[in-house]
């Protein structure tokens, strides 16, 4: 590193903390402000803060893993999620928005009625805000780390202290500045990575030992550029040559049930968690829904193929990896072949990208903890200057205790995992509280625990493995929650009332009371949404693989994909133009 990379490292640093200064006085209006930004964040910074958050200092290393190890292919572990992504644009971007709740814990309380409703909202909010979270900025953290390694050669404990010097800026940026300052310097670090990303795509592509895309192609197998996998080998497993390959029951597993079925944080079937934040943040509905649209195509077309490239290019540059190293290839790369300057900005881009991820992660942690706990049972009537004060010193607690938990991960790191797997089932509960007035907070919680329980025996007294796991769990998990549901009261009618007075989401699951309150008019769009929902798919995947094309060489093929996505894009606009955005949301 030369002191020119140095000094551009710095200069991000400095604009990072000067972004945070400058929204302070703004953030310590109130609550309002300090965590939805005043419902006031216009869609392109909502939509492009929620891809920030989502591009992690690991992510880049995530998919050069995969690729490496399975090709382009690789990537449907993570491209299956856009079934789900398009769900939320379309059905529950406009929800969320108009339920005018500061987070989506709180929508447990307006939604549902009596004590299991005030538990269920108490136990998420800690749950999620506290200890989900600390573990999510944990790995971050260790990935941060990982790449200040790679790159620098440094020992560990010398590198944990630079990430914690970090996490403490980030921490005191967004204990200052709240989702303003977070939305703002999300989209400038995400601008950042992105062209730290592309660049060093360029350079590595350039190097003689690669030898461009053509120089590629000819020297990689013919498997590692399929862009989907091969379909009917026996279980999840490498195939012929190391082709990424699943069952017919591990791909309509992934397909067909994961996207709707599971929980997982940050992508929760419906919406929720950072996701539903930046909907609700948005000016109104019809920014929210954009803003959503947005965030799903620069998810999957816009980020993705900078990375792959690279990843591929790590199998001509560093064969010899072992397979656990495979993804320090993106770092190797880094720190081998980019010159002066270049070598500084790549490394800020990834503190951008590391910064931009925790500061979402504080940010909205801090708002389960003092708007679902702390206003919610400990101090009720404290007033906003108050709250405000509280919110800034939990932010910093939050940063404390990922510190913490970072330092344990090596010894919870299988919990993580069992969390992530044994969320399958709760994702249709979550889907169906917005469409049918009988799911109460029982069926939630029933939904909660019997996934857990099912994995367990799943994993200690079986044989069968994820992803054909999802089956025996959803189904199970379905049948539970749907006894419990109808073994205990459903929600006081006047809670439903009001939840269809404000939401309005009209459809057969709320016939009944929707005739209690005549006066309101719900919504009936559903038809065309679907359509909409439908076209979006297409247009995800067209565009993915039609840039993807392009960039590898097959010219007619890519324009052919690129004309059906701006054909799919031609029908969403006009489905929503034809019978006016307004009653497409209202």
């Amino acid at each position: 590193m030369h002191i020119l990379d140095w000094a551009i490292i710095a200069v991000y640093f400095i604009a990072s903390a000067a972004i945070g200064i400058y929204f302070t006085k703004r953030a310590g209006t109130n609550i309002q402000e300090f965590f939805l930004s005043g419902r006031n964040l216009p869609w392109w910074l909502a939509g492009t803060s929620m891809v920030a958050t989502t591009f992690a200092a690991d992510t880049p290393l995530a998919v050069t893993e995969l690729v490496a190890k399975n090709g382009i292919a690789g990537n449907w572990l993570w491209w299956n999620f856009v079934f789900g992504g398009m769900l939320t644009v379309f059905f529950f971007a406009r929800l969320w928005r108009r339920a005018g709740i500061m987070t989506d814990v709180e929508f447990v309380e307006l939604r549902y009625s009596g004590k299991p409703a005030a538990f269920l909202r108490g136990f998420r909010s800690i749950y999620l805000g506290i200890f989900m979270n600390c573990i999510i900025i944990g790995w971050v953290n260790l990935a941060m780390a990982a790449i200040l390694e790679g790159m620098f050669g440094i020992p560990h404990s010398q590198v944990m202290v630079y990430v914690a010097l970090s996490l403490v800026l980030t921490a005191v940026y967004s204990a200052m500045s709240g989702l303003w300052g977070v939305a703002v310097t999300d989209a400038f670090q995400f601008a950042l990575a992105m062209i730290g990303t592309i660049v060093l795509a360029i350079v590595v592509l350039g190097l003689p030992q690669v030898g461009g895309i053509s120089g590629l192609q000819a020297k990689l197998p013919e498997w590692t550029m399929r862009f989907t996998p091969m379909i009917g080998e026996s279980g999840l497993t490498q195939s012929v040559g190391g082709a990424f390959a699943l069952s017919v029951a591990a791909f309509l597993a992934f397909v067909g049930v994961q996207w709707w079925a599971s929980w997982y944080p940050g992508a929760e079937p419906g919406g929720g968690g950072y996701i539903a934040q930046r909907m609700m943040s948005a000016k109104d509905e019809k920014h929210s829904l954009f803003a959503t649209l947005w965030f799903t195509i620069a998810h999957y077309c816009v980020r993705p193929w900078p990375w792959i490239l690279v990843g591929l290019s790590t199998l001509v540059l560093y064969p010899d990896l072992a397979p656990a190293d495979k993804k320090l290839g993106y770092v190797y790369a880094m720190r081998d072949f980019l010159p002066t300057g270049l070598k500084g900005m790549l490394v800020a881009s990834f503190f951008a990208a590391f910064m931009s991820t925790i500061s979402t992660q504080l940010n909205w942690g801090t708002s389960y903890v003092i708007n679902d706990f702390y206003k919610r049972f400990v101090k009720p009537l404290a007033d906003e200057k108050h709250l405000i004060r509280v919110s800034r010193a939990a932010t910093i607690v939050i940063m404390i205790i990922s510190l913490i938990v970072t330092g344990l991960l090596d010894t919870i790191s299988g919990a993580w995992a069992f969390i992530i797997e044994a969320g399958a089932g709760l994702g249709l509960v979550l889907i169906l509280r917005w469409f049918w007035w009988r799911i109460n907070a029982w069926s939630e919680i029933a939904a909660m625990l019997t996934p857990l329980l099912v994995f367990a025996y799943i994993k200690n007294e079986t044989a069968i493995q994820f992803p054909e796991s999802l089956f025996y769990i959803v189904s199970i998990t379905t049948v539970v929650w749907l006894l419990v549901t109808f073994l205990t009261r459903p929600v006081d009618v006047e809670v439903l009332k009001n939840f269809y007075r404000r939401v309005h989401p009209g459809g057969i699951g709320w016939k009944g009371i929707a005739q209690l309150v005549p006066d309101v008019k719900g919504d009936t769009a559903y038809a065309g949404l679907f359509l909409d929902w439908v076209a979006g798919i297409v247009l995800i995947y067209t565009m993915l693989f039609g840039v993807g094309k392009l960039i590898l060489g097959n010219i007619g093929g890519g324009l052919a994909f690129v004309a059906i996505g701006l054909l799919s894009a031609g029908v969403i606009y006009w489905d929503l133009s034809r019978r006016g955005f307004e009653k497409v949301v209202e």
